[in-house]
This record gives structure tokens, C-alpha cells and sequence, in this order.
């Protein structure tokens, strides 16, 4: 119970004040003159006024409110190497029971795991809507327990209503190691040397004698290559990509012994190969009604530079003018083929044989070229199947396919092939697939000849023609690549004849294939990130496809089983539980994958520290209190008094309480005011009327 006197004048407070004036002014003109019972009109006075003030006495019926510590326990990524997650729970439960002993006392934990992406630990952002949610009037302290990195100290509150403790984990002789990429560029031009800056740091209580470290890097999952370099320095690596698309450039330091995690050792970076120009070099033989569609087909993309020669007339063509002046310049066959020959991206010879302009060792550089890892497609017709065949060269050792010398000339609409339906260069060709009847039959036109070939070594034939025979062959021979296209009618297909067909499309896919693009390799595993979210891509020539193993960052491993959506392509969306560098491997193929960064931001700074968190709370009177020295006692303090000390914390109790009851009875009735009032007026007059 609580009980306060109350007024609720009878009048308004400025006329009861003026009568308080009229009241004081008549009783100093009393005593002004002298007269004996002034103090008795006095007292009169005062009783009228307090008549008029209505004076009552209010009595509240109080509950008392428990007092209210807010604990916000970090539960984030780095909380969790070393034992910091044990000396959490240990802490947790000891602030548990601390509290439970207490009378009048709640505690409200808020646990705080990781956010999404990768904001790192918003610890000031849990601490003030756990503030916004409890009366403030409650709040006898709060506590953080927390490894002190905290991400978003700007959002720390403006003030507290009670001392802020940090408890912190970690060890005093903790350390770590960490690996940093700077200046990664996104792209980078194809065999041109480009620098990558690398730095170990270590952070924390480093042992002595560990000044260098094993680097290995791996390029788009191959063999490690394994480094010795030097800690605290930036390492300047000179890098030259050779393969277009996206490359995949792994380091991880091997792991030192007793640093705290290995987390932050690792760095994917991912840098897309591009081409600064296409060089290719097409030499057209014996005109015909397809001749321009090459060119004008490599002059459509401005990204290529071609060299075109074309021969004018053949050389057995008898008219005396000789052979070095056949053609409008000199063909500076030397120069193409000898000197020049590996600045070309890829070789294309159309309807071209033999005829005395090129010897045989021109040939054979083409063939060594091919097998070096360059790209080479023939275009052939009638011609491939004569004697003077590119193929009767010493150029037909690195050509998929043989000619019997026997040319097809009958009208056949190209298909793919069995394998082709499933090669990256033919599969989904607009066109196939979509015709009326139930074996699906491509809609494109038809062509009107081919050359029989036998296919030869390990070639693969992706199209064919009537009976089945080989149409577009594909081989890898040596590092290249070659492509033989055993008919020279594809430019009807550009002409629009009985509706056309996918040439550019083919033609395109043809190039990039044998420029070793990734997304058209026949055995490939490729992940397309969004978010957090994996597309898994693996192509292959295969009807079924292994399971893909995937490694998370922190070692564990889920395996997935992919479903074909076109053929030879399997894929599957997996939502990736966090940030970081995942490895993905069916056993045959494998890549990596960074979500965010390799080493998220709970990992860029792992070493536990009170650096942001002490002013904090030095601003509150509370302290800071490192859990490898044991958890502190809690004690009462009063507001604005120190509430830290040598193995304790202090809390501020509030004594909040909740009014159940209000009663309000008169101080007097009115009429025992009129009857004081009344007597002492009588008793002034008396008083003075005896003088």
C-alpha cells in the first residue's frame, strides 16, 4: 500500500490562489495593527483555503515487477571454431542459473544465428529490438555474450537504460591465418599476361618461426601446384588464360598448426576468358554457289578478323599465265603457313584440294598446328573424294574421316545422329525435334549432295546424311580440335531453301567447340549461382549421369541426384545452407563454386576482441569479462554507480511495480472545515474583544 494527499479544488487554482492572497494581505494588516488574534484569523484563513483546496487521501495498492536482463547470445559462424560455442553454452547456463537464484529477477535470452548473404554478425540490430520489446523501466542490465565481432556497431543504441556486460569467448593465444585476393579482374583477354596480388596475414598470438606458408593454386579444378611463399606480404602473380569462358582460379593455404580455423584459407576467384579478336584464316578453293556464305557469315561478327584467299582458277587451266600470278596478290603462303600460322584461332578450308600452290610441308604444318591446339574445319565437296583430297596430304592424318571417292548426289534432309542428339554442338538445333510425324523429324530443308567418308580414329559423328552415313564428324586430335563437314550444300540452309535451317547457329556452336568454350564440352559439370540458390549443370554423353557429391565449407557433404531436362543435360536447384566455397564432383568430372565470398565476413577477422564492444559498455558503467578467466558473480548496484569489478557484474535493480487498487476518501467532510473555520474566528474575536 501507498497513500498521498491529493487536492481537487472547489475553484479554479488561480481564484484559490487569489483568495491565499486576500487571506495573507488580512492577516498582515491584523498584525499591522496590533491585534491579538491575528495568528487565531490565521489559522482560520488557512482552514477555509483548505476547504476550498478539497484535500483527499489517495491510497494505491501496488504490485512489485520482477527486474529484466537481457541476454543476447551470439551464435554466428565464428562462434563456432574452437571451443567458443562449449564456453557459450557453459556461460549461458551459468547466467541461467545466476539469475533463477535471484529473487524478482527474469532473464530473456535472444540468440543470434547467422544472416542471410553475408552481412556477418548483426549483434547492435538483435540488442535494440530486444530493447524495443521489454519496458525500459524493467531492465536492470544487459549482457552480450559474443566473440566481439560485431558488424554493425552503427547501429548501436543511443543510450541504455542499464550497465551493458560483454562476456567474451575465445582464447588470449588464439591465432589465425587468413588469405586475401586483391585487384581480381572479371575478364581478362585470352594469352595476355595479367597480374593477380595475393597476401597471407596472420592476426592474433602467432607462434614464432611460421614466416612462410604452402600456397596451392588449381585452374578450374585441375592438379594443385603447391608454392612456398612468405607470410605478410603481397605476392605478385603473373597469370595467362588460355581457355575462353569462365576459369576458375582455386588457392588454399595449407593449414598451420593450432590457427583457429582454416575457414578463411581458401579464395575461388572466377575470371571470364574472352577473346580480343577471333583470328581466322579461311582459304576457299574451287568457286561455287556457297563460297560467299562463309564469308559473309565470319563478316557478320565483329569480333572476327578474317583472312580470306580465294583461288580464281584452277591451275590446270592452261593458258600460260603462271602459277604464282593466278591469283589478284600474291598469296603469301609462307607467311600464313610457316611463319604466321599459330596467330590464327582456327583454320577453315572450303572446297579446297591440292593443286600445286601449297607443298606438303605447308600441310604438315597445318596437321602440327591442329595437334598444338589449334582449330581446324573442313568444309568439303566433290573434290574431297578425288585424288587431289586435302585428305591424301600429309593433312589427313589429323581428319576424322577417310573419303571412299564415292559422292551422293541425291537429295536428304540432314539429321542428328544418336550421340549428335546429345552433343553440345547439335543438341536442341532449332528445327529438330519439331516436325509432324512420331519420329520427330527435323523441319529443316534438305541438302542435295555429300562425300561418303569412313569415319576414322575416334571420331564422333554428330549429323548424318542418307543411310545413315557420316555428315558432320567431330575429333579431338592431340590439344585441338577438328571438324569435317562432308557435304557443300549447308548454304542452302542460309538461302532460306524449303525453309532453311540453323546454319549460323551450327556454324557458331561448331567454332566455339573447337575454341574449347566450357559450356560446350561433351563431359562438363558447371554450377550457375543466384543468391544462395545452385543450378547444377552436368552434360554429358551419356544416358545416365553419377550422383554429384557436394562439399560445403565446413567439410560436410550432401550428395544430389541430378534429372535430365534435355538430352544430355541433367540438372538440379539446391539451396546452399550458407556462404562460401563449395567443391561439386560426380567422380569423373568436378568444379568449384564460391557463394558470396570464399572467406564469408564472420571469417575476415576471426580473433575474439572487446575493441568495439568496451567503449559500449564502459559508457553504460558495465565491463568486459573474458570467459577463459571465469564467469563473474552479479551484484546490486545503484544508477550511476560502477557496476563492474574484478570477477563480478553488476545489475541495477528498478523496483517497477504494477497499481492494482486506487481508493480516495476525503481528508475532512466539509462541514467539520466550516466548523473549524467557524471556531476560530469566534475564538478571535473573543480573544481580542477582552482588551
Amino acid at each position: 500500500m501507498n497513500g498521498q494527499i491529493i487536492l481537487d479544488p472547489l475553484l479554479p487554482m488561480p481564484l484559490l490562489w487569489a483568495a491565499a492572497a486576500l487571506a495573507a494581505v488580512a492577516v498582515a494588516v491584523a498584525l499591522w495593527r496590533g491585534l491579538r488574534g491575528w495568528w487565531i484569523r490565521a489559522l482560520a484563513a488557512a482552514a477555509l483555503l483548505a476547504a476550498i483546496a478539497n484535500p483527499a487521501l489517495q491510497e494505491e495498492e501496488r504490485q512489485p515487477l520482477a527486474d529484466i536482463v537481457i541476454a543476447v547470445v551470439d551464435e554466428t559462424a565464428s562462434q563456432r571454431v574452437g571451443a567458443r560455442a562449449e564456453q557459450t553454452a557453459e556461460a549461458v547456463a551459468a547466467l541461467e542459473a545466476s539469475i533463477g537464484a535471484r529473487s524478482g529477477t527474469e532473464l530473456r535470452i535472444v540468440r543470434l544465428g547467422d544472416a542471410p548473404g553475408d552481412e556477418g554478425t548483426r549483434l547492435m540490430a538483435a540488442l535494440s529490438e530486444a530493447l524495443a520489446e521489454e519496458p525500459q523501466g524493467r531492465i536492470a542490465g544487459v549482457v552480450l555474450v559474443t566473440d566481439g565481432r560485431v558488424h554493425d556497431m552503427e547501429r548501436a543504441p543511443s543510450t541504455l537504460p542499464a550497465p551493458l556486460h560483454v562476456l567474451l569467448t575465445g582464447e588470449s593465444d588464439d591465432w589465425d591465418r587468413r588469405l586475401i585476393v586483391r585487384n581480381a579482374p572479371a575478364f581478362a583477354i585470352l594469352d595476355e599476361e595479367f597480374m593477380l596480388t595475393l597476401r597471407i596475414e596472420d592476426q592474433g598470438a602467432v607462434p614464432p618461426g611460421l614466416d612462410l606458408a604452402d600456397l596451392s593454386i588449381a585452374i578450374d579444378g585441375g592438379a594443385p601446384m603447391t608454392f612456398r611463399v612468405p607470410v605478410g606480404e603481397d605476392l605478385e602473380l603473373p597469370l595467362t588464360l588460355q581457355r575462353g569462358g569462365m576459369n576458375v582460379l582455386q588457392f588454399e593455404l595449407a593449414e598451420a598448426p593450432g590457427e583457429l580455423t582454416t575457414r578463411n584459407n581458401a579464395a575461388v576467384v572466377q575470371i571470364n576468358g574472352v577473346r580480343d579478336r577471333l583470328r581466322v584464316l579461311l582459304v576457299s578453293g574451287e568457286p561455287h554457289a556457297g563460297q560467299r556464305t562463309w564469308r559473309n557469315l565470319l563478316k557478320s561478327d565483329a569480333s572476327v578478323d578474317l583472312v580470306h584467299f580465294t583461288i580464281l582458277r584452277p591451275p590446270e587451266k592452261f593458258d600460260g599465265v603462271p602459277v604464282e600470278e593466278l591469283s589478284l596478290i600474291a598469296f603469301p603462303t609462307r607467311e600464313l603457313f610457316v611463319d604466321k600460322i599459330d596467330e590464327f584461332d582456327l583454320i577453315i578450308f572450303d572446297r579446297y584440294s591440292r593443286r600445286g600452290i601449297l607443298p606438303n610441308e605447308y600441310f604438315q604444318n597445318i596437321a602440327n598446328y591442329a595437334m598444338n591446339g589449334g582449330a581446324l574445319l573442313i568444309s568439303s565437296g566433290p573434290e574431297y573424294g578425288g585424288v587431289q583430297s586435302v585428305y591424301r596430304s600429309p593433312m589427313g592424318s589429323v581428319l576424322p574421316g577417310a573419303p571412299t571417292a564415292r559422292v551422293v548426289e541425291q537429295p536428304f534432309l540432314p539429321r542428328l545422329s544418336e550421340i549428335g542428339a546429345r552433343h553440345p554442338v547439335t543438341e536442341g538445333l532449332d528445327g529438330f525435334g519439331a516436325g509432324p510425324d512420331a519420329e520427330g523429324d527435323p523441319t529443316w530443308g534438305r541438302w542435295m549432295r555429300m562425300v561418303e567418308v569412313t569415319p576414322m580414329g575416334e571420331a564422333t559423328t554428330v549429323m548424318t546424311g542418307p543411310d545413315d552415313r557420316p555428315l558432320l564428324m567431330l575429333s579431338r586430335v592431340g590439344l585441338g580440335r577438328v571438324a569435317l563437314l562432308n557435304s557443300d550444300h549447308s548454304w542452302l540452309w542460309d538461302r532460306g531453301f524449303e525453309g532453311g535451317g540453323p546454319q549460323l547457329e551450327l556454324l557458331r556452336r561448331l567454332a566455339h567447340w573447337m575454341m574449347r568454350e566450357p559450356e560446350l564440352e561433351e563431359e562438363t559439370l558447371w554450377v550457375e549461382p543466384a543468391g544462395q540458390t545452385m543450378r547444377i549443370i552436368r552434360r554429358t554423353l551419356e544416358v545416365e549421369t553419377p550422383d554429384v557429391t557436394v562439399t560445403h565449407p565446413d567439410g560436410t557433404e550432401t550428395v544430389l541426384t541430378l534429372t535430365e531436362v534435355s538430352p544430355g543435360r541433367f540438372e538440379m536447384l539446391w539451396e546452399a545452407p550458407e556462404t562460401g566455397l563449395y567443391r561439386l564432383s560426380d567422380g569423373l568430372v568436378e568444379t568449384v563454386i564460391a557463394l558470396g565470398p570464399s572467406a564469408p565476413r564472420e571469417f575476415v577477422e576471426t580473433i575474439a576482441t572487446d575493441s568495439l564492444l568496451g567503449p559500449l559498455a564502459a559508457a553504460t558503467a558495465g565491463g568486459v569479462f573474458r570467459l577463459e578467466d571465469g564467469m563473474p558473480s552479479l551484484r546490486d548496484v545503484r544508477a550511476g554507480r560502477p557496476a563492474a569489478g574484478r570477477g563480478w557484474m553488476g545489475l541495477t535493480p528498478r523496483e517497477a511495480y504494477r497499481t492494482t487498487d486506487i481508493r480516495i476518501a476525503p481528508l475532512l467532510p466539509a462541514w467539520a472545515f466550516l466548523l473549524l473555520a467557524s471556531g476560530l474566528i469566534l475564538g478571535a474575536w473573543l480573544r481580542e474583544g477582552r482588551r
